[in-house]
């Protein structure tokens, strides 16, 4: 019985708004790559440091983790670990930046397979964000924890009408399910200091996000209704399906041409000129087919919903646009470099679009 006593308290317990947490780690990771690579870009990757030293920017990206890692050990404030996220995103972005140098005995910053790799890592944490989106463990001994750490409001005297509704139904619930009677009396011990008159509430105040979220409503029931949205949808898989029969056209007359004929059909090709640069006429001819094949559906899912058959149409961009951002574009990527980014944030944002089309008009 002791060691399952000491396994139940030991079990890891998932954190009030770490999503949010995680997502602002995800957003200043992409946006510290994206940022880093146009600035050296345009400024002609300039050094920093002498003749003898340069300071690389894996330097500062570790500092940044570094700092991150320290701040929830010495402070206890809630507001560390929304400043900890966000180091530790831009530090994550600076580190695996020069990932290049570090896979390569020439310290190839240019190295071809450093982008995949960083853009596999951000997939990674995609899914590590959409597996911590999931609802938390509703047992007495977590909503416990998260009703201790939401305590801190009131330390602060931070403490909102919103926030305390939130902890007293949270208590209650820990009352009312828990098994073990020393929570339960915890939680009627802080449900009776809630209702006291020594407790004092603040007014209302939106956060960032909360007001960000509010003037994204505010636009939408303005601006985007179900018709404007589904043209955008339309307009924009049909800008990008395109290219797939740029691609698939020319391949499917490469098969049975002549070797005289191959030579035009090849220069027809969006990826041509790097024939020359990478010298692998089948890596080339693999990277136009997962190209093409992943956008010929969005070609196929604009038709469906030009033709009014919105829920398959909406399916059929769901998968393509998947399958392009999380398989296509790892070889892309390879080819293409950091150019690659603009194409993968439309299909993202396409991505983002169908979703959001399927749960407020399809009903999920």
């Amino acid at each position: 019985m002791g060691n399952s006593l000491i396994s139940r308290v030991r079990q890891p317990v998932k954190r009030e708004g770490s999503e949010q947490y995680l997502l602002i780690t995800l957003l200043s990771f992409a946006a510290s790559v994206i940022l880093t690579r146009l600035f050296l870009g345009i400024t002609g990757y300039p050094q920093l440091g002498t003749r003898q030293l340069h300071i690389a920017h894996v330097v500062w990206g570790g500092l940044l983790l570094f700092v991150a890692s320290l701040l929830p050990l010495i402070l206890a404030n809630r507001w560390v670990y929304t400043a900890g996220a966000l180091l530790s995103g831009v530090g994550v972005g600076l580190f695996i930046d020069e990932v290049g140098k570090f896979i390569t005995q020439t310290n190839d910053y240019f190295y071809p397979v450093a982008a995949p790799i960083i853009y596999a890592f951000f997939l990674m944490t995609v899914l590590l964000y959409l597996r911590v989106r999931r609802p938390p463990s509703q047992d007495a001994r977590a909503e416990l924890y998260r009703a201790l750490d939401a305590l801190a409001e009131v330390i602060d005297h931070d403490l909102e009408p919103r926030e305390w509704a939130d902890l007293e139904a949270r208590l209650r619930q820990v009352a009312r399910r828990a098994t073990h009677p020393e929570l339960a009396r915890l939680a009627n011990a802080l449900l009776d200091f809630l209702a006291s008159d020594a407790l004092e509430l603040v007014p209302d105040t939106p956060r960032i996000w909360e007001r960000l979220q509010k003037r994204g409503r505010i636009f939408e029931a303005r601006w985007i209704n179900r018709s404007r949205l589904k043209m955008v949808l339309i307009i924009g898989l049909i800008v990008s399906g395109l290219p797939a029969l740029n691609i698939l056209i020319p391949l499917l007359l490469l098969a049975p041409a002549s070797p005289s004929l191959r030579g035009e059909i090849l220069a027809l090709l969006p990826a041509a000129e790097q024939l020359t640069r990478i010298g692998s006429l089948t890596w080339i001819l693999l990277r136009l087919a997962l190209d093409g094949v992943a956008n010929l559906p969005l070609l196929i899912a604009a038709g469906f919903l030009i033709a009014g058959q919105e829920r398959r149409g909406i399916t059929v961009a769901y998968v393509g646009l998947l399958f392009a951002l999380t398989v296509v574009n790892l070889l892309i990527f390879y080819f293409d470099q950091f150019q690659a980014i603009a194409e993968s944030m439309v299909q993202f944002g396409l991505l983002l679009g169908t979703i959001h089309y399927r749960q407020r008009y399809l009903g999920g």
